[in-house]
């Protein structure tokens, strides 16, 4: 199986349980992976064959923006569910994480794998 990576993925919105954290947008970091199977493309070189990763960040982040989730659990199955709407991707591995959410740490997050395959 080939992966697509989707680094530090850049979005600001709502999410959190306390009061001040549904006032305002705050920045949400998101990693995906995405694993596809490129070899049963006749022509790799072609963008119609192949998963668009432009398509899918700029969609992340419409949903990020714009959900308003209480959880990053949520928000990460989300992403995950929007993923696998493309038939090319087989399974995804979402990471989301709201920087500077706690004192003393860089970030929070939560990690998921989904998958339209079974093991």
């Amino acid at each position: 199986m080939d992966k697509i990576i989707i680094k530090n993925i850049l979005a600001r919105g709502i999410i959190g349980i306390n009061e001040s954290e549904r006032e305002k947008t705050r920045d949400i970091l998101i990693n995906l992976d995405l694993f596809t199977e490129n070899r049963k493309a006749e022509s790799p070189d072609d963008i119609k064959e192949c998963v668009d990763y432009s398509i899918v960040t700029k969609k992340v982040i419409f949903l990020a923006e714009n959900t308003k989730r209480f959880t990053l659990e949520a928000l990460a199955e989300d992403i995950a569910q929007l993923c696998l709407e493309d038939p090319r991707v087989l399974k995804t591995t979402v990471r989301v994480e709201k920087p500077g959410a706690v004192r003393f740490s860089q970030s929070v997050g939560v990690e998921i794998e989904r998958s339209r395959i079974s093991n």
